[in-house]
């Protein structure tokens, strides 16, 4: 996946360069926090007015990824599990907008989290519905909170391929970095 690294360098050093719109973050993700960044990636989303389909699918899509950072990292407050740390960019190209996360994981959910990606990415826009539905009626909530419906939701808004990458780390962790492109249309879900 060195792709996906050329493009999280590439992307972010041409748009820092060109004082672009990128908005990045690193550290603790909490509510509030994700209420500001939502709030100030929407707020900058609506002054380039983009198409209303789109801008309700970067923000969808936004408000799921830092939830995974917040409910899946392995990298947290032993106080308040809730609390995830992780890395969180989104900006614009000229035709589409991207979304960037990572966060730490345990070796032990890497081969898992690469099957179901693979999965959604093989998976037909039919499909990936059909995935949601399943798992809104069968799912389980988990200790976290999470009912397995992200990373679905993420590939069926999104309407492209997750891109993903694991970048072993110390102490039986990978740093797992996700990347989301969504086409600016305006096209309605």
């Amino acid at each position: 996946m060195d792709n996906v690294i050329y493009f999280i360098k590439s992307t972010l050093a041409n748009e820092i360069a060109s004082s672009g719109f990128p908005l990045i973050y690193k550290g603790e993700m909490n509510h509030q926090i994700m209420r500001s960044f939502a709030f100030m990636a929407n707020r900058k989303i609506a002054e380039m007015k983009i198409p209303t389909a789109t801008r309700k699918r970067v923000f969808h899509i936004m408000i799921e990824c830092l939830q995974n950072i917040t409910k899946h990292s392995d990298d947290y407050d032993e106080k308040e599990k809730h609390i995830g740390n992780g890395l969180f960019v989104v900006g614009k190209e000229r035709d589409s907008f991207y979304i960037v996360t990572g966060n730490l994981i345990r070796n032990d959910k890497v081969s898992m989290l690469e099957q179901r990606i693979e999965k959604l990415n093989n998976a037909t826009p039919s499909q990936l519905k059909e995935m949601f539905m399943e798992q809104m009626v069968q799912g389980e909530i988990t200790e976290k909170g999470g009912a397995g419906l992200g990373l679905i939701d993420i590939a069926r808004k999104s309407k492209r391929k997750l891109y993903y990458h694991f970048v072993p780390y110390k102490n039986n962790r990978h740093f797992f970095i996700l990347a989301v492109t969504i086409p600016i249309t305006d096209e309605e879900d």
